[in-house]
């Protein structure tokens, strides 16, 4: 599969890009470990570091994916 593609679904969904990849295991464990840290910030923190926690593990989640196809 085409890294960047693989890159870009992460982005938008924590782990898929891994499972595309075939690297089932992982992208579950990245999506469990995204859905959970949201859910954590969410009651702890305010809205914005809440977006900003986000954005930093999907980001994550697309460099790994990109570095998969590599």
């Amino acid at each position: 599969m085409n890294s960047i593609i693989a890159a870009i679904l992460s982005l938008i969904i924590p782990g898929l890009g891994q499972v595309i990849s075939g690297e089932v295991q992982r992208g579950i464990v990245l999506f469990v470990v995204a859905l959970i840290m949201g859910l954590i910030a969410s009651f702890i923190f305010k809205s914005w570091i809440v977006n900003i926690i986000n954005i930093l593990i999907a980001l994550y989640a697309a460099y790994d994916a990109y570095q998969l196809n590599q």
